[in-house]
């Protein structure tokens, strides 16, 4: 299946049904009376969280979606039935934008959320409706009002616990096959990852999501290689996990190019909590990896993530995802820091938020 973490669509609510101008005629009724219907309601668009979806790919070959129009209302007092709905099914992790204003209408990060971005216009009234004491036989009823037409951005940004950044062929994908159970695409060239991939791990009784995102390149946030669009899927990431080539020219440069482009996306990636591994260590000797250490601790210092009041920065751990060395110490950390940042989230909102939302009419 085709990642696609972006798409574009077209929506209109369901007008809503006519009122009915109708008499009741019957033999011996004298008097029969105005007995017109309402119309009924026009159905609404609904953008809906559903499982078992991890891309935007549908919306590819359908961008337009129109409600069902309101029934119009009938004789005898016979109201029109509401106007069935049109429900877009996203993955989790959506984020729904209307185009023209740029306002977000929604962010749905759990699965069952729902969230109404047209509501349908009101049936009309029914000539039975305008029935006053002067004015006993009205012929006239209102028409449905019209639906809600609109463009919509649907933005998908996955959900993970944790997310592995680093330069093209760091070694994040073999990290990735081997902590869990994902098949991502492994080759010795870079830019073998094209789109994120995500894997369950679990470490010592606990289990977290790991993102693997396509590697970036010095002026990413400028479009250079695939750019920077992969990093909103490590927006939601609680903690990452910045795997460093041992086998690069030098550990240090590598590491400032990948924190200057999170610096320069911004939206607080540079302030995470991060987990440094020096990977590819079975592939140097020991005398090149002692100065990749020296060089990358240095780098740290300068460049990583700001420590808190009284604690002290991690140093660099050492990882060889072929022959597992460091492997259950990078877990563990990240695990660590993700239950953290986790206790941190939850003694900051306190409350759970709404499952459903719908603009005012």
């Amino acid at each position: 299946m085709k990642f696609l973490d972006s798409a574009r669509v077209f929506i209109r609510s369901g007008d809503g049904g006519a009122g009915c101008v109708s008499f009741r005629r019957e033999k011996f009724i004298e008097f029969g009376g105005p007995d017109g219907g309402d119309g009924g309601r026009g159905g609404d668009v609904v953008v809906e969280c559903a499982a078992g979806l991890n891309t935007l790919i549908d919306f590819r070959y359908q961008q337009h979606f129109k409600a069902r129009t309101g029934m119009h209302g009938m004789g005898k007092n016979r109201a029109g039935g509401r106007g069935a709905d049109a429900v877009l099914k996203v993955p989790v992790g959506t984020q729904v934008i209307d185009e023209e204003s740029g306002a977000m209408l929604a962010d749905l990060t759990a699965e069952g959320e729902r969230v109404v971005v047209a509501c349908g216009g009101n049936g009309g009234f029914g000539n039975s409706h305008f029935t006053t004491s002067t004015n006993r036989a009205p012929r006239r009823a209102n028409p449905g009002q019209p639906g809600i037409e609109r463009a919509l951005l649907l933005r998908l940004k996955l959900i993970a616990d944790a997310g592995l950044i680093g330069l093209p062929n760091a070694g994040k994908s073999t990290f990735l096959a081997a902590v869990s159970a994902a098949k991502p695409k492994i080759a010795d060239y870079p830019f073998t990852t094209l789109h994120p991939g995500l894997g369950v791990v679990r470490i010592d009784d606990r289990d977290f999501v790991l993102a693997d995102i396509p590697g970036l390149i010095e002026g990413a946030h400028e479009g250079h290689g695939l750019g920077d669009r992969f990093l909103g899927h490590v927006e939601r990431c609680r903690a990452l996990v910045h795997l460093v080539d041992a086998t690069g020219d030098n550990a240090a440069a590598q590491y400032r190019t990948i924190r200057r482009e999170l610096a320069a996306y911004g939206e607080g990636i540079e302030d995470k909590a991060e987990i440094v591994a020096l990977s590819k260590v079975d592939a140097v000797g020991e005398e090149t990896l002692k100065t990749q250490i020296e060089r990358l601790k240095r780098a740290m210092r300068s460049y990583g993530p700001p420590v808190a009041e009284g604690g002290t920065r991690q140093k660099p751990l050492l990882l060889s995802s072929a022959t597992h060395r460091g492997v259950t110490e990078v877990l563990r950390a990240t695990i660590g820091a993700v239950q953290a940042q986790r206790a941190e989230d939850a003694a900051e909102t306190g409350e759970k938020k709404p499952v459903s939302w719908a603009p005012p009419i």
